[in-house]
């Protein structure tokens, strides 16, 4: 015996009073309806309607057998909210990757959605290396810079700023530079990439230009930039979400402001088939208040294949 057949027509017939009405609510015929009923009561061996010419009810059997279904049928609709509830909620890991640049930026997010959804699991994988998505289940990749043709769902964050800051306690014994030239006179912490140190840049009045600086003090973590200027060893230039936190709590000051530029856009990346799974949804859309300005908008990157895809 078929455990369900009959048993939803049954109870449309019982709640609504007859088989036409049934018929209606399940957008079948009242034979149909009929039918079904008259079979599940001859697998039951028991009437479960009176039936008249004008009108249904419930045998003493029939109204047994109806509270038991409601419970089944209460039951099941609550497994299947839960189930679809489930695939809703983020869950499973969620693998991103990322520059070591955006580390500090990003990590206050890990924390966030790591409280938020408990079955949700966070892997970073920090490199400077141009990771193949595909190649290794990669959900989503953090890029600076141009973007390269790609079959990639792209989301523009946002373009941040290079800003020149410096402590407190360093421009009170060193002063405080008016223009990029008064920079030969202080100590220039420089990132060094490709073993050579990136040199600053910075507005002018044909758009950016870079500027020779001195570079005694060199670094190849971007990171350690932050760190030496808040052990007040010298001036450093940044990316501006890098020391946000540190220039609202006064720990470090924004110097040359009116010579800052623009520095590299900033794109959140994804294969197109995992842009709508729940974990890779809200860790882009919380990306966008954390990192982004008004880069909620996604967008197709070309269809070539990118290196990076």
């Amino acid at each position: 015996m078929d455990l369900f057949y009959g048993v939803l027509p049954f109870v449309h017939v019982a709640e609504a009073g007859g088989f036409r009405a049934a018929a209606a609510r399940l957008g079948v015929t009242a034979a149909a309806v009929s039918k079904s009923v008259a079979k599940l009561e001859a697998e039951l061996g028991v009437a479960l309607l009176e039936r008249t010419s004008r009108h249904v009810a419930l045998t003493p059997e029939g109204a047994a057998f109806l509270e038991r279904c409601r419970v089944a049928i209460a039951e099941l609709q609550a497994g299947r909210q839960q189930v679809a509830g489930a695939q809703r909620e983020p869950h499973g890991t969620l693998r991103v990757t990322l520059p070591p640049v955006l580390g500090r930026g990003v990590l206050p997010l890990v924390a966030r959605l790591s409280a938020r959804y408990p079955r949700l699991s966070i892997r970073l994988i920090v490199t400077d290396r141009l990771v193949r998505l595909a190649e290794e289940a990669i959900d989503v990749a953090l890029r600076m810079g141009p973007l390269q043709d790609s079959s990639l769902i792209a989301r523009a964050l946002r373009t941040p700023r290079w800003i020149t800051v410096a402590a407190p306690a360093y421009l009170a014994s060193r002063g405080i530079p008016t223009s990029p030239a008064d920079l030969a006179r202080h100590e220039c912490i420089k990132f060094v990439l490709h073993g050579k140190a990136v040199e600053w840049c910075f507005r002018a009045d044909q758009g950016a230009t870079r500027v020779v600086t001195p570079s005694r003090i060199v670094l190849d973590q971007s990171d350690l930039l932050i760190d030496a200027v808040m052990h007040g060893i010298g001036i450093a230039q940044v990316l501006d979400f890098m020391a946000a936190p540190l220039l609202e709590a006064g720990l470090l000051v924004e110097v040359l402001a009116s010579f800052a530029t623009e520095g590299p856009p900033l794109h959140a990346l994804t294969p197109a088939r995992r842009a709508s799974v729940p974990r890779v949804r809200v860790f882009l859309d919380a990306l966008g208040d954390v990192l982004g300005r008004g880069g909620h908008g996604a967008r197709r990157a070309p269809t070539s294949r990118a290196p990076g895809g």
